[in-house]
């Protein structure tokens, strides 16, 4: 009797079932090998890693809020390492500086010809590279000598001491993300070859000037909040989408006109005196221009994207205008914040059917 073939499709699917719960299962093993390969000693406070195990197959290393000031030398052999996070120690210039010859956690095949032993030959190991280094809050004076990562992605020297960002020049090409808030730097150098960087945070330093990232074609957010810039120049650059120019010395808005793919705009806390040079952005969703010297509202007419407008803590005199100038933005708009202006009184929430606060309602009586 000649066998029955199968309906089409029925061993298929049974087989599809198997094939499904398979893959859920390598999947489900996959992620815990991840979290087994990632040692995490956030906050324990050590002085040194001698009583700590550290698996030579780790990916991931995060030694955050320790009381660290030495490396420990068996970092440098873990050659499957992507991330290591020194952040929050007390690491100084010394005790870094032997990360400079960490040929395994670079990604380096170290190979020394069989005729000439004296010649080391160091070629990049794509499977085994550190992308990120995190040495946040420290006690660094200068730029850690990075250049041995030929494919670092994030580099973060946040909250040290350094005066300077000379050394910069050394780190990869391949750089993403740039991270030298709260330090002491007063000029913007050794930046042009990181084309490739996306985010550039130089937050809380003593800068006067933007300069010199005229090559940061594909910058998306720029950050340099407290800082005593006084003027604008973005170098040509058209693709930033986030700005923080929050707490400086700014007395205009002129400088932003090309910057057409901006959606966020951090202004606050300037001695802006007037709404300017702002009509060209239209995909602006936040603008923020609180705490300056404002007395009234305009310019924003074309700004049909805008959801968030801050502008507290002005001396904005009137509404008069105000219907015209959101008339664009009307149906995109949800906050517009114009607490601590002359114009915010009783007429103000009568006009907009806005509870009256409880100060503002006892003057009333």
């Amino acid at each position: 009797m000649e066998e029955q073939s199968p309906r089409p499709g029925e061993h298929n699917g049974a087989l599809q079932v198997r094939g499904e719960g398979g893959r859920a299962e390598e999947e489900e093993e996959e992620e815990l090998e991840s979290q087994a390969r990632c040692l995490d000693l956030t906050s324990f406070q050590l002085h040194d890693l001698s009583e700590i195990e550290i698996p030579e197959d780790l990916v991931e290393l995060d030694l955050t809020a320790n009381r660290l000031s030495k490396l420990d030398e068996r970092i440098g052999r873990l050659s499957r390492l992507q991330k290591l996070s020194l952040r929050q120690n007390l690491f100084d210039d010394e005790g870094v500086e032997q990360i400079s010859r960490w040929n395994a956690i670079a990604g380096l095949i170290v190979k020394a010809p069989s005729t000439f032993l004296f010649l080391i030959i160091a070629l990049p190991n794509p499977k085994c590279m550190c992308f990120e280094l995190v040495f946040r809050d420290n006690k660094l004076r200068k730029i850690p000598d990075a250049s041995i990562f030929k494919k670092l992605l994030v580099f973060d020297v946040s909250f040290n001491e350094i005066t300077s960002l000379n050394g910069l020049s050394k780190i990869s090409s391949t750089l993403k993300e740039l991270y030298v808030s709260k330090n002491e730097i007063n000029k913007m150098e050794e930046l042009e070859h990181l084309q490739l960087l996306q985010i550039l945070e130089l937050g809380s330093n003593r800068l006067r000037v933007m300069e010199n990232f005229q090559t940061l074609t594909n910058l998306q957010e720029l950050w340099l909040g407290r800082n005593r810039i006084r003027t604008v120049n973005l170098c040509g650059l058209k693709s930033i989408r986030k700005l923080s120019l929050q707490s400086n010395r700014l007395t205009s808005m002129i400088g932003f006109q090309e910057c057409i793919a901006l959606e966020e705009l951090y202004l606050s806390h300037n001695g802006i005196q007037k709404m300017e040079g702002l009509s060209t952005l239209e995909n602006l969703r936040v603008l923020d221009i609180s705490s300056n010297k404002l007395t009234a509202i305009g310019e924003i007419e074309k700004l049909t994207r805008l959801e968030d407008l801050w502008l507290n803590d002005n001396q904005i005199t009137s509404l008069e205008g105000i219907d015209l100038a959101v008339s664009g933005s009307r149906e995109k708009l949800t906050t517009i914040y114009l607490e601590r202006n002359p114009c915010v009184g009783l007429k103000f929430y009568m006009a907009f059917g806005i509870p009256l606060p409880v100060k503002a309602n006892a003057a009333s009586q």
